[in-house]
């Protein structure tokens, strides 16, 4: 794989990235589709959707910001391993919002409420694996992130905390609330 160029190889790598990633995709719209098409199934939860919009949005975000990974003069195994496995944090984000089945529980909000622990583990590691992301992309793009990036890792991370902890709806509904801010503002920076 040395003489490979590594235009090349990242064509592969966002081949593989951006079937993970469309998966996560998939899943949340066929889920927020099953809310149109049948609405007296489930009732619907603000947390629930709050989430499933800002899962959403970040599905869209990482696979906008990876392009910035054509820049990366040398691939390697582990580089391309770490790509994968984030694109995987992030489906399993979405997989966590609309499980298979739901029957167990009374509803989206509850499953949500019971599994949060798993949702804001998978959340906060998130958070770490995208400053790693970053280093990948090198000093230049890490020179080019404004000090916003450097407040959004522990603010994000310790909404995240919050969210793993406490279960009362209303803490629950701000700490989405809260990430899907943080989300919107950071793209209206940097676009």
């Amino acid at each position: 794989m040395e003489n490979v160029p590594s235009q090349e190889l990242f064509a592969h790598v966002r081949i593989v990235m951006g079937m993970v990633t469309g998966l996560g995709v998939t899943r949340l719209l066929t889920g927020t589709a099953g809310f149109i098409q049948h609405p007296a199934r489930h009732r619907l939860s603000l947390i629930h959707l709050l989430w499933a919009g800002s899962i959403l949005l970040e599905l869209i975000l990482f696979w906008w910001w990876e392009f910035a990974l054509s820049r990366i003069p040398v691939w390697n195994f582990g580089v391309f391993t770490f790509l994968i496995g984030y694109a995987v944090v992030l489906y399993m984000l979405a997989a966590l919002l609309f499980p298979d089945n739901i029957s167990e529980y009374v509803g989206y909000e509850d499953f949500f409420i019971k599994r949060r622990r798993w949702f804001f583990s998978l959340l906060a590691a998130t958070f770490a694996l995208d400053v790693t992301d970053t280093l990948i992309k090198g000093t230049e793009r890490w020179n080019q992130l404004s000090s916003a990036y450097l407040l959004q890792v522990p603010i994000g991370l310790a909404l995240c905390l919050v969210g793993f902890l406490v279960a009362r709806r209303s803490v629950q509904i701000a700490v989405a609330a809260l990430h899907l801010s943080m989300q919107l503002l950071w793209i209206l920076q940097a676009f």
